[in-house]
């Protein structure tokens, strides 16, 4: 882009400068009015292919950054039902709908600590209670405790996931199903995979720029000296999040991302590697 601008800036110069040497030589008023309705259409279009060479990738980035905002607030959401999901039922999903599923009618328990640990006439307090009942339960003790009786104690309740995550005003449950700005579904995956022996339950999501699409394979050939060369793989980039917006720039930046090992796009958690479910974006 650099390299073009520079041409454009070069040849507007050039354009004016030979305008003004030709303009000056030339004695006749009527041939100087016709060289100037000649000369300043073709500087101002120039100019303007200059100003556009500026604002194209501005206006790109300003747009890409705007996209982005709106699927990192969605990979987030994504990542919180996950979590929620997991502490409910040991594993996380790979199905959307399955969290779409636990938002709306799922339960999650709560747990309520009522005194403290470090008051230890309430600890000994609550052991000679629980020695003398040992069948009693977290609610009676909440009534003892309501009734002025010194204790420590949990007390564990159920409570609608919706009334719990997400409660940001603006979310809206359905939406997370989607790549914004193109209707696709977001990538998703869930493993359980042993690491260091352990079994750990991993997942990832993904919306990517762009995904590249191979069109013809890394092949092996021989050229007219019989000496065997690669060919390398061909493939297109299938935009995605920044579907609409200039493809080539789309293209050089996902060819940037994946030419350096990065993946092209956005992606909370993974199921290769275990990140803590981290995003690429933090």
């Amino acid at each position: 882009m650099t390299s073009i601008l520079s041409i454009l800036l070069a040849l507007v110069a050039f354009v004016v400068i030979a305008g003004l040497i030709v303009f000056l030589s030339v004695k006749s008023k009527a041939a100087k009015i016709a060289f100037m309705v000649i000369l300043v259409p073709v500087a101002a279009a120039i100019l303007y292919f200059c100003v556009q060479s500026i604002m194209q990738p501005l206006d790109f980035q300003k747009e890409q950054e705007a996209r982005k905002a709106v699927a990192v607030q969605r990979l987030k959401d994504i990542r919180t039902l996950e979590v929620g999901f997991k502490s409910v039922h040991g594993h996380y999903t790979a199905s959307i709908d399955s969290l779409k599923q636990f938002y709306n009618e799922g339960q999650m328990d709560i747990v309520m600590q009522v005194g403290s640990q470090d008051d230890s006439v309430a600890v000994a307090n609550t052991a000679r209670i629980k020695k003398k009942n040992p069948r009693i339960k977290a609610e009676q003790l909440l009534d003892l405790y309501h009734s002025g009786e010194n204790l420590v104690f949990s007390i564990t309740t159920k409570i609608p996931v919706r009334d719990t995550l997400c409660k940001r005003p603006d979310f809206c449950v359905d939406s997370i199903a989607f790549i914004p700005c193109c209707g696709d579904s977001v990538q998703m995956e869930a493993v359980v995979k042993t690491v260091s022996g352990v079994k750990v339950p991993l997942f990832e999501a993904k919306m990517p720029y762009g995904e590249k699409v191979i069109v013809a394979p890394k092949t092996k050939s021989v050229d007219k000296n019989g000496t065997p060369i690669e060919i390398a793989e061909k493939y297109v980039i299938k935009e995605y999040l920044l579907r609409g917006l200039d493809h080539q720039l789309v293209v050089n930046l996902c060819t940037e991302l994946i030419d350096t090992d990065r993946y092209p796009g956005l992606m909370v958690g993974s199921v290769s590697a275990p990140n803590n479910n981290a995003g690429n974006w933090e």
